[in-house]
C-alpha cells in the first residue's frame, strides 16, 4: 500500500480537462484567453484548498499548480491523459504521456487517482484487461510509495444511465464494481465510488421507484465489499443539493465511509460567473458560495 490513510477526506476535484476548457471558452466568448482553464483551476485550489483535506488536479495542468497548494491541503493528481478520455467503445482510460507514476514523489505528490469505466455485465475478457491496467498502476504505486485512489465508473452495455431501468440496476452495479476493484491484487488504498442510488428515482426526491428504506439498504449493500479499504463518494456531476443529501443518506445508513471527492457539484455554477464577469468575480463566488457548499458537505458527514 502507499501513504497512510488520511481520514476524513474532504476532497475537492478540479481534474476536468477538455470538457471544462470548452465550457469556459463558451462562457467567456470573445473574452476567452489561452490560460483561462488554469486560471479557473488555480482559483478553485487557492480559495477552497484551505478548507479541504485534498484537491485533485489533472495530469496536464497539475504540475503547474502544485506550488499553489495551501498548507494543510495534500496534493492529489490524476493519472489520465484527460479525465473521461477513453479509447473508443471499450472505454479504456488513456494514460498521460507527460508523466509516469515514478514522477509523482519527485513532484511532491503522494496521492494518485485513476478512473476506469467498468460494466460488471460486459465481456469477461474486456473486464480482465481493464482490471490488469488498474493492477499494473497499483503495483507502480506500491513500488513508489504513492497512495492509490481508484475510481470505477459503472455503466451497462445496453441500458442508458438516467433511466428508471438503470436506477434499479445501479446499486448492484456499484456493489459489483466495488467488489472487483477492492481485490487485493489491485492495491487500491482508496475506492472512489459513485453514490449507488439515483435520487431522481428515490421517494421524496423524484419518481418513487425506490423507497427511502430501500435506498438506505442500497447504500449499505453496495459498500460492503469495500471492507478494509477507505471509501469515498464522488459527486458525478449531480446537483449540489442531491450530493449533500446522498452523503447524509450514507451516514444515516451507517456506511463506514472516509469522506467525499466533490467537483462540479461545488464549482460548476462558477463557470458562468467567470465567463460573464471575470476572475475577480470567480474568486468572490468561490469565497462565498463555494466555501459554503464545501462546509455543508463537511457538516453532512457529522
Amino acid at each position: 500500500m502507499g501513504e497512510p490513510s488520511i481520514r476524513p477526506i474532504h476532497g475537492v476535484a478540479v481534474d476536468a480537462g477538455s470538457g471544462l476548457e470548452a465550457a469556459i471558452r463558451e462562457a467567456r466568448g470573445d473574452r476567452a484567453q489561452p490560460d483561462d482553464l488554469i486560471t479557473f483551476k488555480r482559483s478553485v485550489l487557492t480559495v477552497l484548498g484551505p478548507q479541504a483535506s485534498t484537491v485533485l488536479v489533472d495530469a496536464a495542468c497539475g504540475p503547474d499548480l502544485l506550488a499553489d497548494y495551501p498548507d494543510g491541503c495534500a496534493p492529489m493528481m490524476a493519472y489520465e491523459a484527460d479525465v473521461y478520455h477513453i479509447s473508443g467503445e471499450d472505454r479504456i482510460t488513456v494514460l498521460p504521456d507527460n508523466l509516469s507514476v515514478a514522477d509523482y514523489l519527485g513532484l511532491g505528490v503522494r496521492q494518485l487517482k485513476f478512473f476506469m469505466y467498468y460494466a460488471p455485465d460486459d465481456r469477461a475478457d474486456l473486464n480482465a484487461r481493464k482490471l490488469e491496467i488498474v493492477a499494473r498502476i497499483g503495483r507502480d504505486c506500491v513500488n513508489h510509495n504513492v497512495r492509490y485512489l481508484v475510481e470505477p465508473l459503472v455503466y451497462h452495455p445496453e441500458i442508458e444511465p438516467g433511466t428508471a431501468e438503470f436506477a434499479r440496476l445501479k446499486p448492484d452495479l456499484v456493489r459489483r464494481a466495488t467488489q472487483a476493484f477492492a481485490d487485493p491484487r489491485l492495491n487500491a488504498d482508496v475506492l472512489k465510488v459513485e453514490v449507488p442510488v439515483d435520487l431522481n428515482f428515490v421517494e421524496g426526491f423524484g419518481e418513487p421507484e425506490m423507497s427511502r428504506s430501500e435506498a438506505l439498504e442500497a447504500f449499505r449493500h453496495a459498500a460492503e465489499p469495500a471492507a478494509g479499504r477507505d471509501l469515498v463518494y464522488l459527486s458525478a456531476g449531480v446537483a449540489f443539493e442531491f450530493f449533500e443529501e446522498s452523503l447524509k443518506m450514507a451516514r444515516d445508513a451507517g456506511v463506514d465511509f472516509t469522506g467525499f471527492m466533490c467537483g462540479r457539484a461545488i464549482w460548476a455554477d462558477a463557470v458562468s460567473v467567470f465567463g460573464q464577469d471575470g476572475e475577480t468575480a470567480l474568486v468572490d463566488w468561490l469565497a462565498d458560495t463555494g466555501r459554503t457548499r464545501l462546509r455543508r458537505l463537511i457538516a453532512a458527514l457529522d
